[in-house]
């Protein structure tokens, strides 16, 4: 007599691993200013700007790269 749980079974199928190899986040920081003349105004308010030009590039590029993942996540089997 032969019971079923002597029995062999198949093994599991391996887990499917996911590498996130999307950039890690860093802050945005903003420069700092103290202007004094019409002109250091200018000079802060460009500085500014170009900060969170590049604060959202940085941004943009981390959704990129998730949302590559995803897309190629849903199109393995």
């Amino acid at each position: 007599m032969l019971l079923s749980a002597c029995g062999s079974i198949r093994p599991l199928p391996a887990p499917t691993l996911t590498v996130n190899a999307c950039p890690a986040i860093t802050r945005c920081n903003l420069p700092a200013a103290a202007p004094r003349t019409n002109g250091a105004l200018l000079l802060a308010l460009e500085r500014a700007e170009a900060a969170w030009g590049m604060c959202a590039a940085k941004v943009d590029a981390v959704v990129d790269c998730q949302e590559d993942a995803e897309h190629v996540q849903a199109k393995k089997p």
